[in-house]
């Protein structure tokens, strides 16, 4: 999510119903072999690997990270001390903002600056690149959190189950990577949080892992459309105020084409030729890839290459993509007459009188008067954002 978070939504949410049919050739019953390979083989087992089933604990792993960061940010938040008012007051130092400030039960922007939101203005002119990366470990708050990692599980999992956890746990970065990236480019007033780029990276994946081994399953079609459908409402969902849907496309796109570079698998043909018995396989000389398998490598890493290349190229030097696009902001937000897509960050004037704070809020011109001696600047950015939105 891109977007001030005292009023930021849910960047995903995300029911995968992917059922494909997998037949694994370790599955399938051959004739008894006149002289079996030892099954101890390393040959064997480097390309039957590529069929098994692996043990999946990165993808819960990514999600306590997640949540340990959350429970951090928090206790950095300290809402009693820098706020006047909190939600769940029983919890103390871990207590939410205003509902106001922050719908999503959660910090306010200034301690997600702190931990490491992404600030398009500290990565230009401070060169704190790092900042790509972190922000796709914070969130908004508890709804948001949970959002994106109930959605991490169920994307994540049959993922991980199928291919491993190192080709997954690269997808999962360097989209996260690409999602900040392109957010970074197109909304540069507001800080974002949530790992709703990566997260699309992983759907990205699974479209381009269906195309390339488009071969190796029974429902196709079936599988094609309801994963068509399901990105589609996502993405859909990213036109609404405070949903950063360019860290959707971004993360989308390049988990699209990391998909043709880490999910190929072999043909069931050259399996079975190289390892079935004698009169099983085909005569004929199967490749291990098909043509366009291969091709789609190619032109995917190609892509990759050039598109973060010239994405961080512009980004260092300051370009508003923009002044180069007009019409490219209504795929993040389209204004109805239930919404407006100004999300200009809260700035205030402020002058204390004794026990008496005066705020006038910059952009809508109001203004209000609180009790509340010596304010914190965390205190009055706390203040400053529930009077401007």
């Amino acid at each position: 999510m891109a977007a001030e978070p005292a009023s930021s939504g849910p960047q995903m949410r995300v029911n995968s119903r992917r059922s494909y049919n997998v037949v694994h050739p370790v599955d399938i019953e051959t004739p008894p072999l006149a002289s079996p390979a030892p099954a101890s083989s390393p040959d064997v087992y480097r390309e039957v690997k590529h069929f098994k089933k692996w043990v999946v604990w990165l993808i819960p792993v990514f999600v306590v990270a997640n949540v340990i960061m959350f429970i951090i940010t928090m206790y950095v938040n300290n809402c009693p001390k820098n706020s006047i008012n909190c939600i769940a007051t029983f919890l103390g130092r871990f207590s939410f903002q205003p509902f106001k400030e922050n719908p999503l039960l959660g910090p306010s922007s200034s301690t997600l600056q702190k931990m490491g939101a992404l600030d398009v203005n500290k990565v230009v002119h401070r060169h704190q690149g790092w900042l790509l990366i972190t922000c796709n470990w914070l969130h908004g708050g508890v709804f948001h959190l949970l959002a994106n990692m109930l959605s991490l599980l169920v994307i994540g999992y049959r993922l991980e189950q199928e291919f491993g956890f190192v080709r997954i746990g690269l997808i999962y970065v360097i989209s996260g990577l690409g999602g900040s990236l392109l957010s970074s480019l197109f909304i540069q007033t507001n800080i974002s949080v949530g790992a709703s780029g990566a997260l699309f990276g992983l759907l990205g994946a699974m479209l381009s892992e269906l195309v390339t081994n488009w071969t190796i399953y029974a429902s196709k079609f079936g599988a094609l459309f309801t994963l068509l459908i399901v990105i589609a409402i996502n993405l859909a969902v990213g036109i609404l105020p405070h949903v950063d849907n360019f860290a959707h496309i971004g993360g989308f796109l390049s988990g699209f084409f990391l998909g043709f570079v880490f999910l190929i698998r072999p043909q069931f043909g050259w399996v079975n030729q190289r390892y079935g018995p004698p009169g099983y396989a085909s005569s004929e000389a199967k490749s291990k890839f098909k043509t366009y398998q291969c091709i789609l490598w190619v032109l995917s890493v190609i892509i990759l290459i050039v598109g973060f290349t010239v994405g961080l190229v512009m980004l260092l030097r300051g370009v508003d993509a923009n002044k180069h696009c007009s019409w490219c902001h209504y795929l993040s937000c389209v204004p109805t007459s239930r919404w407006s897509c100004k999300t200009e960050p809260a700035y205030c004037t402020s002058s204390q009188t004794g026990n008496q704070l005066l705020l006038t809020c910059s952009s809508n011109g109001k203004n209000s008067t609180y009790t509340l001696a010596n304010a914190s600047s965390s205190q009055i950015q706390g203040l400053c954002s529930q009077l401007c939105s």
